[in-house]
Formats: structure tokens, sequence, C-alpha cells
């Protein structure tokens, strides 16, 4: 949700839900510098839909909330630990979007017995589609540990191989020594 913020007030947003009243919004550089994270990143996340900056001045400058900058930790999480790239990281915040809502309209008092029943079970589903995202990226993982574990023998043969045949030579060389 955009909404202006007159240039010559303090960068707040009062009343966007998820945000505290009296909420500081950081411009694109202090938004950067915070999350770790370059201001061309953050364009390239919003232009790819991961995020959405939560208000922009009248002349178009983005602003960031602490909501804001969690999803970009959020993003850098999933990068780093899961190893996921920008597109697998969409289907991520989507189904994690998602399964917020689901919360919210599960607990939501004129909720129906049979519409909780739904939304539980749509839930389901899409943790079950993220579990076989992570694991489709295990498997992959797996793969490429087993090649490296399969090269490292390899090479510990190479190497004991050239142990011995130096190990071998200096007796035959010692030995030759000692007999003159």
């Amino acid at each position: 949700m955009n909404r202006a913020i007159p240039a010559d007030q303090p960068a707040q947003l009062a009343g966007t839900e998820g945000q505290n009243d009296n909420e500081e919004l950081l411009g694109i550089g202090a938004a950067a510098s915070r999350c770790g994270v370059s201001e061309r990143a953050l364009r390239y996340y919003q232009e790819l839909g991961l995020i959405t900056p939560c208000g922009c001045t009248p002349g178009g400058m983005r602003r960031y909330s602490d909501q804001d900058l969690d999803r970009v930790a959020r993003i850098k999480q999933l990068q780093t630990v899961l190893g996921f790239n920008l597109d697998e990281i969409a289907i991520v915040l989507r189904s994690e979007d998602r399964m917020a809502e689901i919360r919210h309209a599960y607990h939501r008092e004129q909720t129906s017995d049979g519409h909780r029943q739904e939304l539980a079970a749509e839930s389901l589903e899409l943790q079950q589609q993220l579990r076989a995202t992570v694991e489709a990226k295990r498997a992959a993982i797996e793969e490429f540990m087993t090649d490296l574990d399969s090269r490292i023998a390899r090479t510990l043969d190479v190497l004991r191989q050239m142990t011995a045949a130096t190990s071998h030579q200096g007796r035959r060389v010692h030995g030759s020594h000692h007999r003159s």
C-alpha cells in the first residue's frame, strides 16, 4: 500500500496495518544501508514484486518501514541459507503471504467452520508445496556433496600414490648412497 508522504513532514505513515502509528519510514539509501544491500537491489526486488515499499513521497521517493526491512532480511536469508534464486524466493514469499492471509481469515470471528476447513486445506497444500521446493534444493545440494566427496576421494588417492612413489624413490636414492 503506497501513500504519499508530504516532503516537508517526517517520513511517517499512520494507520497502516502492521505498522506502529509513529513508525519512522526510511528513504531508500538508509533502508539499503540498514539491510546490507544496495539501493539497486531494493529497486530490483520491487521490480520483481518481492517487496513493495509501504510509502512514497509526493515526488515518488520510496519509503520503507520496519516490516519492509524484515521482508528484505527474509529475502537475504532465503538466498544465503537455502541458496534460493529470486524466482524461488518469489514463490516462497507469495506462499508465506497467502498463509498469513489464511491465518487472518481463519481467526476472524465471522468465518464459518466450513470456510475454516477450506482455509486449513489450502494452508496445508501451500506448506506441502514449500516443502517440495526445499526438498528439491536439498536433493540438489546432496548430489553436489556426493560429487565433491567423490572428487576428494580421487584426489586423496592421487596424493597417496604420489607420496608412496616419492617415498619409494627416496628409499632407493638413500639406499644407493649408502652402498658407495
